[in-house]
């Protein structure tokens, strides 16, 4: 079974607390600090391997979680780093935050390797803190967080070149002829339910490419009707589509070469932009050369007359298909930007950099004010409050921040109650 989208969660570990401790030795009677740093956590890396074809190993294991780094402890002992976790994906996956589906990496070649969470760094012990003016320090830090987050997994399958069209017009049997490829066929519509593979080479027997037979499309296959949506993604690898239209009567041959194109241009990743080769199919039917020259007056374009039955212009249009994949560069893929480039400089955009407020101040009620902001959260989740020196310390760092001055702004008064995350305090002019 081809199972060619998964939606994971993955878990880093979160860095070890540093200890705060001091030497105790009978030859040692000033000691001094020797609390040792915590260790880092856990990192999640997805690895693409050959050997792997599907994604069916994330449809039920939908959590990969690393373990914490170990914390601190006395005499200077720092804590174990947490093992990463390496998760094994098909080459060609390519993977997408879910939040606001973001793309993260495209795991196109074999070994390709991505860190999906990072784990977080160890806090440090009380030791790190000592200098010439604090000798004997009552503070440490506590680990990092490390991430959680949704991500897309999806297969993108990695083919030179891709057979479109409606049901039935003969792109299995087309794949079947020019490669080894053992696809199933039948005189009735979607026999082919997932893409298919097969190495084309030429009659030179040095040359190869990689084609790919795509599930047949119907009008609306963007929205979902049909198979389409779901395999659409395949094509997007594809330097080259090779269009397969049929000549037997049965339809009409140039309003089924409007609706597929009209398809790709709705999915949205430009593939209406992709070379095309136009292909005529079924040329041994009664009438097929007729209905051939209407078509290709109709759309402009001369198409390649092929029969399955004879083989007649198979060999033409391989060697067609592969002198314009060797023309065509390869192609983004959907929701990846390219980078701006002037001049052979990357242009960056200063407005997408510009760095958010450390703090925001919020006030659910009269004498209720509440930190958030992501920066000021994340500090105070390092800060160790289980010492006097380590509420001190946190303090120090909100009158930096300059949060007394935003909160008198924002109308506190003596004995109102400020909160950040779950710590509380009394504000005070």
């Amino acid at each position: 079974m081809l199972i060619d989208r998964a939606v994971i969660e993955v878990r880093s570990g979160n860095g070890g607390n540093g200890a705060i401790s001091f030497l105790r030795e009978k030859n040692m009677p000033k000691g001094g600090p020797d609390g040792g740093n915590g260790g880092r956590g856990g990192s999640v890396y997805l690895v693409a391997k050959g050997s792997v074809n599907t994604l069916l190993a994330y449809r039920h294991s939908r959590l990969l979680a690393a373990n914490d780094g170990e914390k601190g402890d006395k005499k200077m002992r720092y804590g174990h780093n947490a093992e990463d976790i390496y998760c094994d994906v098909p080459v060609g996956t390519v993977v997408y935050e879910e939040k606001d589906n973001k793309f993260l990496a495209d795991l196109s070649h074999e070994g390709d390797v991505v860190c999906v969470a990072k784990g977080g760094r160890g806090g440090r012990g009380n030791a790190a803190y000592k200098s010439s003016r604090l000798k004997a320090p009552k503070i440490a830090e506590n680990g990092f967080p490390g991430e959680r987050k949704r991500v897309i997994l999806e297969l993108k399958l990695l083919a030179d070149a891709g057979l479109i069209g409606f049901p039935s017009v003969g792109k299995s049997t087309l794949l079947n002829i020019v490669s080894k490829a053992n696809v199933p066929t039948a005189d009735y519509p979607f026999t082919t339910l997932t893409p298919n593979l097969g190495v084309v080479t030429l009659e030179d027997g040095v040359h190869q490419f990689v084609l790919a037979d795509m599930p047949g499309l119907i009008e609306g296959a963007h929205e979902g009707k049909g198979l389409g949506i779901t395999f659409l993604r395949h094509i997007e690898r594809c330097r080259v589509l090779v269009h397969m239209v049929c000549m037997d009567g049965e339809r009409d041959p140039v309003e089924d070469y409007r609706i597929i194109n009209d398809e790709l241009k709705d999915y949205g990743a430009k593939l209406e932009l992709r070379p095309q080769i136009v292909v005529a199919t079924k040329m041994d039917a009664d009438g097929a050369m007729v209905r051939k020259a209407a078509f290709d007056k109709a759309i402009g374009i001369e198409s390649i007359g092929i029969s399955a039955l004879t083989d007649e212009g198979v060999a033409l249009l391989m060697k067609k298909t592969y002198e314009l994949i060797t023309k065509t560069p390869l192609f983004p893929l959907k929701g990846v930007e390219e980078e701006e480039v002037i001049g052979g400089l990357k242009v960056y955009d200063a407005h997408l950099d510009k760095k958010e407020e450390p703090f925001v101040v919020l006030r659910p009620s009269e004498h209720v004010f509440v930190l958030t902001g992501e920066e000021i959260t994340k500090k105070y989740g390092l800060i160790n409050l289980s010492t006097d020196a380590g509420v001190t310390q946190l303090i120090s760092y909100l009158q930096r921040l300059g949060v007394d001055e935003a909160l008198k702004v924002k109308g506190a008064v003596n004995g109102d109650t400020v909160r950040l995350c779950d710590f509380e305090f009394e504000y005070l002019e």
